[in-house]
């Protein structure tokens, strides 16, 4: 066990004498970013908002819309969204949750610079207030996908007052209308939230307060929840699947999820865009024929996932059965090269997230692409840090997963499109812009997937624009004293009907 596990180990250790019964402690993967939903980008932190920031919409276990903060909607038109408010929400300073504030923060998620909500909801043209309670959402063009990204973190509302008085800083103590309030942050150790008293929908949260425990070693992870420091964990390993069924005093639960793992090629983003793997897609051709999927999950995860060679999971209707990954060739991989003008060995970084599996993944991959002629540097980072790396262009490929929309458009559009929020390697190709925003206009199911086929056709086998590895399981263990765990395929511990004996 290496030292930051070790205190990682001890700080939930420590927690857990002070924290008491009634605080339910949850062991997370990384630590999260910004807690701004307009500038966040990272799962974990996903799993805090769920607790912080309600949405207009949210979707259940079987992937449905649902109402949160809006109750009602109606389509007055193909490019006119009428919604109707939930009465009585108050935000956590006390501010009103009305049409004004919707209207806000809409507004906020798509012009606030630096914002990664702007790619998933540019195709609103403007936010009406028509009365208190009333809000009509007027649209550029049809969007298909529109509602659906209103489930997540562009449909959370924030307090105006709040946001203009904090400005850039309002991720350091988000204001929003969920069912708990931040109470403090201290970063790579802890997020505590307490139940906020006059959450709308009170009577399902009875747990008075939640703290999130970043915690990247698996082992430790899994260990402090064996030992009680612990009543929940984000995820574990496959492999510990077993040891958890055993301890009668846990439970886990492993079900489908939505995302992905894959790997961003930096293909335009700075001055490490600059050699042969940015310039020639023969070059990341050969990089993917040299990487068997299938031998990396079967090593590092006991063959668990799903091997894949698109964005869109097989649970989704509009997952394209007949692309498949290519098997790995060797020979061919080398032939590529040598076509490319490239003499062996070609020196490639790999920027990875600092946790023993995906460490192991870059191995596997390293050892493997070094067949074909590739010399593969693996750096480390924190999450966070390679998120904003990424950002930059400080990488020249990156191993990073997705924790995966229910609409595929959130699976696909902001990394592929030339106009992405989250296109860190800036590609981009004018007819795959064209597909995306056909694909995103398109409300016949079969056309839509028959669009994302052509995508998948020239972005990812013509262009060689990213690779996409496996699709994974969302694997929750928590102790027996926990209940009302629902299992929704996005991967998030909603808190509601949480209960902790």
């Amino acid at each position: 066990m290496n030292r930051t596990a070790i205190l990682a180990a001890l700080a939930a250790l420590s927690l857990s004498t002070a924290a008491g019964a009634q605080t339910l402690r949850i062991g997370l993967r990384e630590d999260p970013d910004i807690l701004d939903p307009t500038l966040a980008r990272t799962f974990v932190g996903r799993i805090v908002f769920a607790a912080l920031c309600d949405k207009l919409f949210d979707i259940n276990e079987k992937l449905e819309i649902v109402p949160q903060l809006a109750t009602e909607h109606r389509w007055e038109d193909p490019r006119t969204l009428l919604l109707t408010l939930r009465e009585g929400v108050k935000f956590h300073d006390g501010e009103p949750m009305d049409a004004e504030a919707v209207r806000y923060s809409l507004n906020r998620h798509l012009t606030l610079q630096g914002s990664f909500r702007r790619s998933e909801i540019g195709a609103m043209e403007s936010v009406e207030v028509v009365d208190p309670k009333t809000v009509r959402i007027r649209l550029k063009e049809p969007s298909a996908p529109f509602l659906s990204q209103l489930t997540d973190r562009a449909g959370m509302i924030v307090s105006p007052k709040a946001a203009e008085a904090a400005g850039r800083n309002f991720g350091a103590k988000p204001v929003c209308a969920g069912p708990y309030r931040l109470v403090e942050r201290v970063a790579q150790d802890r997020i505590v939230v307490e139940r906020f008293p006059g959450y709308w929908n009170a009577q399902a949260v009875t747990i008075p307060r939640i703290t999130y425990l970043p915690i990247p070693d698996n082992t430790v992870r899994l260990a402090n929840l064996q030992s009680g420091a612990l009543e929940m964990v984000q995820t574990i390993e496959p492999d510990d699947i077993k040891t958890v069924e055993k301890n009668s005093r846990l439970k886990v639960l492993a079900y489908d999820g939505l995302g992905y793992q894959g790997i961003t090629y930096n293909l335009g983003n700075g001055a490490r865009a600059a050699g042969p793997f940015a310039k020639d897609a023969r070059v990341r051709a050969a990089f993917e024929l040299a990487i068997d999927r299938g031998a990396v999950n079967q090593v590092v995860y006991e063959g668990a996932w799903t091997v894949t060679a698109q964005p869109v999971a097989p649970s989704s209707p509009y997952h394209v059965k007949d692309f498949q990954p290519q098997p790995r060739d060797v020979e061919t991989a080398r032939a590529l090269l040598k076509q490319a003008g490239v003499t062996p060995p070609l020196a490639v970084e790999m920027t990875i997230p600092n946790n023993p599996d995906l460490r192991q993944v870059g191995e596997v991959i390293q050892a493997m692409v070094k067949e074909a002629g590739f010399e593969l540097k693996l750096n480390a980072m924190e999450f966070a840090s390679s998120l904003q790396a990424a950002a930059r262009g400080d990488f020249e490929t990156y191993l990073i997963g997705w924790s995966g929309r229910p609409d595929p458009d959130g699976n696909t559009w902001t990394f592929l499109h030339t106009n992405g929020a989250q296109n860190d390697g800036k590609y981009g190709n004018p007819e795959v812009d064209k597909l995306l925003d056909a694909a995103r206009a398109e409300q016949d199911l079969a056309k839509r997937r028959a669009l994302y086929a052509q995508v998948w056709q020239v972005a990812l086998r013509q262009d060689r624009g990213r690779m996409y590895l496996w699709h994974a399981k969302n694997i929750v263990a928590h102790s027996a004293k926990v209940s009302g765990f629902v299992p929704v395929p996005d991967g998030l511990i909603r808190p509601q009907g949480l209960r902790l004996q």
